[in-house]
């Protein structure tokens, strides 16, 4: 990022994501509501969604952007701000042609460049943990009479005009509740102060007017400015036309004007009850122009607080990222564009945050057709779209959050299907080891890569194992060969030397999920899933049978080494070599009883027939002392 000086500013060229789409036209509404249907519900004024929101502005680090060089401005009046701030508020706002005593909207003589080292995506340097007492107090306050003494009650404890504002802005968050009906129906007298405050709620209109009259109350200068915006009912590809949709505010502080939007910092709309829920995001309080302008175009350009401004064009064709893509730490996105056609059946989306994050996908609705895999910082999704025309995908983010949040949408759009690309359904996200694996206690893998060819069927993966952890893993393919009962049959489990080896058999030829679980040792609950890898085979000749059944005493530190298949041959002297940890005799059982023998090498050898039998088990005795024998494995017998 450079910065460059001339006579009269201080600009930043940087680069800002600009993307080209196909719009289709639509009539202008009031479609005011950012929606997001990944994000839980709020109790009203709540204070939690506000600590959530102090973690979740974290430091972000230095990585370009992408796309159209853009210099960031903001346009103060022509009056000394620090003059103004001596005079009363009726001389510190200038007044218009009808005599009303407003502030002036910025002009193109203004030219006072914003810094922006993506630090906290504000157009201010903000701490916001100087907020927390500030906050819980301004949530806290009630409407006893008017609106003076509501702003009275909510100055008590703001010392500077940032403060005033930021009180206001809380209060107005986490108590005006958004009005649908109203707003659909576009009624008039849910702009009223004294309406909103004995109802507390209004739409778009409403939010703004009475933001603007509370700082005017507090003696911040503060203007509406009304505009469209990619909100409630915004479709990717929308052209805007007509009357304006939305209103925000833009307030003069510290000799600059910022932007904000209480209403959509109090909440969201789902899109498919039409529903409002309270859900505070601190995204729209002072937000940078340079990201504001991605769902907010005012009517007056100057208002964008951007120089060059940007056209209508522009907005309508910009990649439109949702303040979750910037609340969950995403940095970039490519490609660039809402709208991606695929290459021979396939598309590529990576995305880069500020931090190791979770992701996962859906495609029309589902967590089908495509590979994701993580990525230190971001991911990599390869999408197959199983039909030709036009999908819909939506990228979820995790963050430091217990919830996934829809932080980006694409078009796809599919001329050809690969059909030798199948996936199997049971494959879920992410593929791969990645931190997060590691971070689960699976370290070092064989495979680090997410997909395994094998031309013969078989593999063997290993990998370390922290203490305390086990490991449970299974086979998953699209037919009948691998039902329920026998998804672990094909895996065998061993353990040497501190490493876990996963030896696999695939019954044919395919596509298969293995997946990878884990779990603490002494802690209740189930296993929970951590990735797993692609298995393909393309030898039509491969049929590998099922491991041996292994039981509860079969231990961690045992080794099979022959017959890994768990279905024997009829009438057969099968040989028989396993090395056992802690057991004082083993033998094999079919018809007879066969024991098996101590080497030198510390493995127990021996033989058994398996005439006239169907099954055949390996048992073990444990103590000396005792005469009881546990049964380790099961063996199955071909019919004769």
């Amino acid at each position: 990022m450079e910065l460059k000086k001339d006579s009269n500013a201080v600009s930043i060229d940087m680069l800002l994501i600009v993307h080209s789409e196909k719009r289709r036209t639509a009539q202008g509404t009031h479609s005011d509501r950012q929606a997001d249907p990944g994000a839980p519900p709020q109790r009203r004024g709540g204070l939690q969604s506000i600590g959530n929101g102090i973690r979740k502005w974290q430091k972000f680090e230095e990585n370009d952007l992408y796309g159209t060089q853009l210099t960031v401005e903001v346009h103060p009046q022509d009056a000394m701000p620090q003059l103004l701030k001596k005079f009363s508020l009726a001389k510190r706002l200038q007044g218009d042609k009808n005599g009303n005593t407003r502030p002036r909207q910025p002009g193109g003589k203004d030219t006072h460049a914003y810094p922006w080292d993506r630090s906290s995506l504000k157009s201010m340097p903000l701490d916001l943990r100087q907020f927390e007492k500030l906050d819980t107090y301004a949530s806290q306050v009630t409407v006893k009479s008017g609106l003076d003494e509501l702003v009275n009650d909510l100055l008590q404890e703001a010392h500077s005009d940032l403060e005033r504002v930021r009180a206001i802005w809380i209060w107005i968050c986490h108590h005006i509740e958004y009005d649908i009906k109203a707003a659909q129906e576009k009624d008039r007298q849910a702009f009223k102060l004294t309406d909103i405050l004995r109802t507390q709620k209004t739409n778009c209109d409403g939010y703004a007017g009475l933001f603007e009259k509370m700082c005017r109350i507090a003696g911040v200068q503060c203007m509406t400015v009304p505009g469209y915006s990619k909100g409630f009912g915004y479709q990717t590809g929308q052209s805007f036309s007509g009357e304006f949709d939305h209103a925000w505010n833009a307030v003069y502080l510290e000799g600059r004007w910022h932007l904000v939007d209480s209403t959509w910092g109090s909440g969201l709309v789902d899109t498919t009850t039409s529903k409002f829920t309270f859900l505070y995001n601190e995204f729209y309080f002072l937000t940078h122009p340079a990201l504001f302008i991605e769902d907010h175009f005012p009517d007056n350009k100057n208002w964008q607080l951007l120089k060059p401004p940007q056209s209508l064009r522009q907005f309508e064709n910009n990649m439109y990222h949702k303040s979750e893509f910037y609340n969950k730490g995403m940095l970039s996105a490519h490609p660039e564009t809402s709208v991606i056609r695929t290459v021979n059946g396939k598309a590529t989306i990576t995305m880069e945050s500020c931090a190791p994050t979770l992701f996962m996908f859906m495609l029309n609705g589902k967590q089908e057709h495509g590979l994701l895999s993580l990525r230190k910082n971001g991911m990599k999704l390869d999408i197959y779209p199983p039909t030709m025309g036009t999908h819909k995908l939506q990228i979820f983010a995790k963050g430091n959050s217990d919830i996934y949040s829809s932080v980006l949408e694409y078009t796809l759009k599919c001329n050809y299907v690969d059909l030798g690309v199948r996936l199997p359904a049971e494959l879920h996200q992410p593929i791969g080891p990645s931190w997060f694996s590691e971070q689960m206690g699976i370290l070092k893998p064989s495979h680090p890569d997410p997909i395994i060819h094998t031309s013969d069927g078989r593999c063997s993966i290993t990998f370390g194992v922290e203490e305390g952890i086990s490991v449970l893993a299974s086979l998953h393919g699209d037919d009948d060969l691998i039902t329920e009962e026998t998804q672990r049959r094909y895996i065998f489990q061993l353990h040497r030397e501190k490493r876990t080896e996963l030896k696999v058999q695939l019954p044919r030829a395919g596509k298969f999920a293995l997946k990878i679980f884990v779990k603490k040792r002494q802690e209740p609950g189930n296993y929970i899933f951590v990735f797993n890898y692609l298995l393909c085979c393309s030898n039509t000749k491969v049929n590998w049978p099922m491991f041996p059944e292994s039981f509860g005493n079969w231990g961690q530190d045992n080794e099979l080494l022959e017959p890994l298949s768990g279905v024997l041959p009829a009438n057969r002297n099968v040989p028989f070599k396993l090395k056992l940890h802690g057991v004082a005799k083993a033998l094999v059982k079919g018809q007879d009883t066969w024991p098996l023998t101590l080497n030198s090498e510390g493995y127990w050898e021996g033989s058994c027939s398996t005439a006239g039998c169907q099954e055949v088990y390996v048992m073990v005795l444990e103590n000396a002392n005792h005469n009881f024998y546990s049964y380790i494995l099961k063996y199955k017998v071909n019919d004769q």
